[in-house]
């Protein structure tokens, strides 16, 4: 049996760093706001990253709305520190926890002013006008099918569970991709007393570092972003060119000279180099060809060789899981991503914050995303309201 809850101007499910930055400008600009999260506690899914990661993006550009985050905690934030600083950031945000969203849907008497109606599991139903979408970007592990896999004898894992510390020390361990979260791991493994690591590529990453010449990478992408398309791919292609070394001699042919225009075609940022590069020249990391299938005791890759790995961790990204909640509503492409940018209203008064995926920082992204959600409601309420004569 379904129990009522309140009405609120907005509703945004998720108190994740988008979630909370959206509510923080939607409040600035005078709305009632109810942030609805299944987890105990805001920024769930930071507090379950490994002790010891830290962000890519420095942490001048990294705060949310109004808030900067403190320079205690140095120049590339850990994700404990975040978590406390996503903490302090949501007093006076109107957290509702354990409240798992079942389902959203919009109401067809549009003329109402609550025009949305969302449930959550444990029966309570909220009406708004407006919702916000902000459960994160990469919210379910993703393994791909691969021929054998359920037959192979040795320990497999996505990334998001390996917690780092020794427990896999003396062991063979093969990674399957090279984004960023497989170049994390894999500086662990070899730092934690791995025997040996692998990592699977089937595309060559743009391969960052972190500064250049005293000057973050992130403000030099955020600059070249202003650019052409073509020529911000020029300009990219020649600093990694000056900046990184070439390591197809260690089988890592250098990437295509594309590295915005992989960004916006297929939502791939750059691997921040965190000393991968490094342990690819020392040999204490090998790329190896992509994993083709399995068999009960060995690792078939696409050129032919064979692996026996004790271990395989599959950093082979995330999925949204936006389907079974809003596939009926017409706002999600066949791929399962939201149809329209971040910020933009997909249908009248919904909206997503924190799905744009961008070279210059996904919380800078975030924090974008929300003072634009914001600035289309301050010039609403602004708009003159339409004239009617009485009788």
């Amino acid at each position: 049996m379904n129990r009522p809850g309140e009405n609120s101007d907005y509703i945004v499910i998720g108190a994740g760093p988008a979630g909370l930055a959206a509510a923080h400008e939607l409040i600035r600009v005078g709305r009632r706001v109810l942030v609805l999260e299944q987890g105990a506690s805001v920024a769930s899914s930071w507090r379950a990253h490994r002790a010891g990661l830290r962000l890519h993006t420095v942490r001048r550009l990294s705060g949310l709305p109004g808030s900067a985050i403190p320079r205690k905690y140095g120049q590339y934030v850990a994700s404990s520190d975040l978590v406390q600083y996503l903490e302090q950031y949501s007093t006076g945000i109107d957290v509702r926890f354990g409240s798992t969203v079942t389902s959203v849907k919009r109401r067809r008497d549009t003329s109402d002013p609550a025009r949305w109606t969302v449930a959550t599991a444990d029966g309570a139903v909220y009406q708004a006008s407006s919702v916000v979408v902000a459960t994160g970007y990469n919210r379910l592990p993703h393994i791909p099918y691969l021929p054998g896999l359920s037959g192979f004898g040795g320990l497999t894992l996505h990334v998001s569970d390996y917690a780092g510390g020794r427990q896999f020390a003396g062991l063979e361990v093969l990674i399957v991709g090279a984004g960023n979260a497989a170049a994390e791991a894999a500086t662990a493994l070899v730092a934690t007393g791995a025997k040996r690591v692998k990592m699977a590529v089937r595309t060559t990453p743009h391969i960052v570092r972190k500064r250049v010449g005293g000057v973050s990478m992130q403000s030099i992408a955020i600059a070249m972003s202003v650019l052409p398309i073509r020529l911000a791919d020029w300009l990219a292609s020649v600093l990694a060119c000056l900046t990184v070394p070439d390591l197809s001699a260690r089988s890592l042919e250098r990437p295509t000279p594309n590295l915005y225009t992989r960004v916006r075609r297929d939502r791939s940022v750059p691997v921040h180099d965190t000393g991968i590069v490094r342990l690819i020249e020392e040999g204490k990391v090998t790329p190896v060809a992509a994993v083709e299938g399995f068999t009960a005791n060995a690792v078939r890759l696409t050129d032919g060789r064979q692996l026996h790995p004790d271990v395989v961790i599959f950093a082979t990204g995330w999925r949204r899981g936006l389907d079974g909640l809003l596939g009926g509503l017409g706002v999600l492409d066949e791929h399962g991503y939201p149809r329209m940018a971040s910020e933009i209203e997909s249908v009248s008064g919904f909206s997503f914050v924190g799905f744009t995926v961008s070279a210059t920082g996904a919380l800078r992204q975030m924090a974008r995303d929300a003072r634009r959600v914001a600035k289309v409601q301050r010039i609403q309420a602004a708009a003159p309201r339409p004239v009617t004569c009485g009788r």
